[in-house]
């Protein structure tokens, strides 16, 4: 990754982390999951509404470094209105991103989401970026379990 997309990058995080998207109360959606990485402290709850397998509310609350609330941000912006299928992949591919320690390159789908492949670099940053996705994940599951 040349020095100038990293910078941009690193500017699209810090963006999202000040002006997030989707913040706000997560409780106001009939399917919630809650995850939090024991090892720096950072949580967030999630609440998703589906209607005709399709993401038609997000909203999430959570506390924690710039990671994971620009993370969290990033993924409600691509996800909100996605078919639940679509967004079952879409986690897959980020997941597989940060597994790849940075050696796996994002899709075009993933759009702003890949910002966070030099993160993948730092495993204790992994699971920072990861917290909002595992949630959606949880919820989505729910929701075809309802």
């Amino acid at each position: 990754m040349s020095d100038g997309l990293e910078a941009m990058y690193q500017e699209l995080i810090l963006d999202h982390a000040k002006t997030p998207e989707g913040k706000g109360d997560p409780h106001a959606h009939p399917f919630t999951h809650h995850e939090l990485n024991p090892s720096c402290g950072d949580e967030i709850t999630l609440g998703i509404t589906v209607e005709d397998g399709r993401i038609s509310g997000l909203a999430w609350a959570g506390d924690g470094c710039s990671i994971s609330m620009s993370s969290a941000s990033i993924m409600s912006e691509l996800l909100t209105g996605a078919e639940r299928d679509e967004a079952l992949e879409r986690i897959g591919e980020f997941r597989e991103m940060m597994r790849s320690r940075g050696k796996v390159e994002p899709t075009e789908a993933l759009g702003d989401a890949a910002a966070f492949q030099n993160t993948a670099k730092y495993m204790m940053r992994v699971k920072c970026a990861m917290l909002a996705w595992v949630a959606l994940e949880a919820d989505l599951k729910a929701s075809l379990a309802a």
